[in-house]
């Protein structure tokens, strides 16, 4: 049959529907069967069949032939048994397809006992196979009984995984005037590759180890790429933050692939530039998706890093003196943008991990946290956590002075607020507008005392901060002056 004649014959199948369909279908299931039993098919006539049968695949109404046990087990041996590599990637695509529509057909697979083979052909330096042997793992891995654990022991996942990850690097480190235009099948599938990663680190934690040798790849791959302004997170790049989720750091050689000697802030830099676009273009809904796993990483850098790269996050993270000219939260800084998204209602777990990770960039300290980002923007977190304040805490505080210090402010002039920050907003004293306002009445002041002493007293009763009532201590001091019924407002 020549070229055209069979593109013709796949396009009017392609156009079946109803039971039309389903008799074409089953057909087509029942030749590849018997093709398996006794070779009858030439190689051509097998793989117009499979580009036929994919076209039919990918809408399972009326394609029931190929999700039953039967269909699985023909697509998965002409997958993983053909001696041609074509016939072997037409029905893979099938299989994949199959899979993904279907989530009973998972089991199937497993049942099957191909693990070996599909580890096996991960080996293959081809993108097509890496793709699609990828994505089927991947799919087992839910709603099925893969035993994932054995995939690596016995099987080489990790290791062929890891390899594939080391080829799509590979350009970025050999020595060329200038990186090639990738064929869209690299990103698939090395994106493949990274998703299957990060599942089986996930469903399978007492082997996340097996997977280290990927780091240094991952992370070329990471600081060598360009980085969109308008999709940041777009994968691959999505894909290799989250790959890196599951690694453990710990390790000596792990530690000197995250800080490199003479560069330690590289691959930091990198991960902080990805969130600054990431919080400007992305809706809510993407922050919550996207976002929270780069936040969640950056976190356990920062518990992982040396002093010296744990400063550097500091200061790229936490507000500056220049944030501090307005009240924190009101500038278009990195820092500012974290702080408005750490009370955003909508992003619940991103309000939470940003919250987290500046408190884990305040050295954990209640007290540095307050001084950090604003006892406003402070005091939901520690309440939640059930972290107790320090009563100095409050105090109104010098960016100038020694760490750990807590001078108060003097309010005999506005020069020397000088450097002082204000706790509660963080901002600095003598930035602060003022505001005029007319004296309070005595009955004013009344109500307010009233007020005060109701939010104090509610306050003392939660337990989480040590106060004293401001009138019961006056009281106790002997400074509480009856007056008299005709008393005049000063």
């Amino acid at each position: 049959m020549s070229a055209s004649a069979r593109t013709s014959s796949s396009a009017s199948s392609a156009e079946l529907s109803g039971a039309a369909k389903l008799e074409d279908v089953t057909r087509i299931m029942d030749k590849l069967a018997s093709d398996l039993h006794t070779i009858n098919l030439l190689p051509h006539q097998r793989d117009e069949l499979l580009q036929q049968l994919k076209v039919y695949g990918r809408d399972p109404t009326n394609s029931d032939p190929i999700f039953t046990k039967e269909g699985i087990e023909v697509l998965t041996r002409h997958g993983f048994n053909s001696p041609s590599l074509t016939t072997s990637r037409n029905a893979l695509r099938c299989l994949a397809n199959a899979l993904l529509l279907r989530a009973d057909t998972r089991q199937m697979f497993v049942d099957l006992r191909y693990e070996q083979k599909a580890c096996n052909k991960l080996k293959n330096d081809n993108r097509d196979d890496e793709f699609l042997v990828s994505r089927i793992i991947f799919l087992t891995t839910y709603d099925s009984n893969v035993n994932i654990e054995k995939l690596i022991d016995q099987y080489h996942l990790a290791e062929n995984l890891c390899m594939n990850i080391s080829r799509h690097a590979r350009q970025y480190v050999t020595k060329q005037k200038k990186i090639k235009e990738l064929d869209p099948m690299e990103d698939m599938a090395l994106i493949e590759t990274l998703k299957l990663m990060f599942n089986v680190t996930h469903f399978c934690p007492q082997r996340t180890a097996a997977f280290s040798p990927a780091l240094p790849h991952i992370l070329t791959l990471l600081t060598k790429r360009a980085v969109s302004s308008s999709k940041p997170l777009e994968p691959p790049i999505g894909s290799l933050v989250n790959s890196l989720m599951n690694i453990p750091f710990e390790q000596k050689d792990s530690l000197a692939q995250l800080f490199p000697k003479g560069a330690l802030n590289t691959n930091v830099d990198r991960l902080h530039e990805i969130l600054e676009k990431s919080i400007k273009v992305y809706a809510d809904d993407e922050l919550e998706q996207l976002v929270s796993p780069l936040l969640t990483l950056l976190r356990k850098i920062y518990e992982n890093a040396p002093r010296e790269v744990q400063k550097h996050m500091q200061r790229a993270l936490l507000p500056s003196e220049a944030d501090r000219e307005k009240v924190l939260g009101r500038a278009e800084s990195l820092a500012s943008r974290l702080l408005r998204l750490s009370t955003n209602p909508t992003t619940p777990q991103v309000r939470e991990t940003i919250s987290s990770l500046l408190f884990d960039l305040s050295d954990n300290d209640a007290r540095k946290f307050v001084h950090n980002v604003g006892y406003g923007f402070a005091s939901g977190f520690l309440f939640q956590h059930n972290v107790p304040i320090p009563e100095n805490a409050m105090e109104a505080y010098s960016l100038s002075g020694s760490e750990g210090s807590n001078a108060r402010a003097s309010q005999d002039s506005r020069e020397q607020f000088a450097g002082m920050v204000n706790p509660v907003t963080g901002q600095l004293l003598d930035r602060e507008e003022n505001v005029e306002e007319e004296p309070m009445t005595m009955e004013e002041k009344e109500r307010e005392a009233e007020r005060l002493f109701v939010l104090f007293e509610r306050l003392k009763k939660t337990g989480v901060m040590s106060v004293k009532n401001p009138a019961e201590a006056a009281y106790q001091e002997g400074r509480v002056v009856e007056l008299d019924d005709d008393a005049k407002s000063e």
